[in-house]
């Protein structure tokens, strides 16, 4: 691994923890109170402010800034983190805050990439391998799950919950859950199928697909309410991992679920 390469006209606080390689162009800013994994590029004019931590092989783009002091009047200054995990991409002017007392920390998974303009609010967290798409809004205590993508343009409104393989079409407002491999859209959004798409690019068989769509139609179409739907899936539809996931989601979603074309 090659030793760090800061730039002379780069800020960098003494305090900060550089792992190897690191690479700091001019202009950029490291506050102290900051840890960055081997590897990280930290672009002019990026700004890695007190309380981030991040992974290894991060890439920070011009105008990026992670650990921001969090939009929420309730944050009384108290000690708190924006985490990173490895090989995340931030792109230019994206911004992630940190937590506030509600959860201490604001958590962005491995592999993912926030697009230009994003924005990650307080206390959200993202998983493994999502996507925010040019100008997402994610507002304070957002939960979004792996692989969900969220396409340009979006809104998402605090406290939402998207779940796994999720793909919401750019310029939704989302207020509502939105449960696990399924295709959002419309306006107002409301559920457009699965995301078949996505779910054969990782690797999903044919009978995966069939029954995650079997269990939609029930609880979407059939014209049934959720315990009756639940019933029925429970009956006629084998006990799997992609079962489990949707009716635990729906099951405890406190805000409701995106409603189907049908309601």
């Amino acid at each position: 691994m090659s030793q760090q390469q800061i730039s002379p006209l780069a800020s960098v606080s003494p305090e900060a923890k550089l792992g190897e390689g690191v690479l700091v162009h001019p202009f950029a800013v490291i506050e102290a109170n900051t840890e960055l994994g081997e590897g990280c590029i930290i672009e002019s004019g990026a700004v890695i402010k007190s309380g981030s931590r991040l992974g290894k092989h991060c890439h920070i783009h011009p105008g990026a800034v992670i650990g921001g002091i969090p939009q929420d009047l309730k944050y009384a200054g108290e000690e708190s983190l924006a985490i990173l995990g490895d090989h995340v991409s931030v792109r230019e002017c994206a911004t992630v805050n940190r937590g506030t007392a509600s959860k201490g920390k604001t958590v962005v998974g491995s592999h993912c990439l926030l697009m230009a303009y994003s924005h990650v609010a307080h206390d959200c967290v993202l998983g493994d391998h999502v996507i925010l798409g040019n100008a997402t809004q994610v507002a304070g205590e957002v939960e979004v799950d792996d692989y969900a993508i969220l396409s340009g343009g979006s809104l998402v409104h605090q406290f939402v919950r998207i779940s796994k393989h999720v793909m919401l079409q750019g310029g939704s407002r989302v207020n509502k859950d939105i449960p696990p491999y399924t295709l959002i859209g419309r306006d107002p959004i409301v559920y457009c199928g699965i995301n078949i798409v996505g779910l054969r690019r990782r690797g999903f068989t044919n009978e995966q697909i069939f029954r995650i769509n079997d269990i939609y139609r029930t609880l979407y179409q059939r014209g049934l309410n959720n315990s009756e739907a639940f019933k029925v899936i429970e009956e006629e539809i084998p006990d799997t991992y992609e079962r489990q996931l949707i009716l635990d989601f729906v099951r405890s979603s406190e805000r409701g679920i995106v409603r189907g074309t049908m309601d």
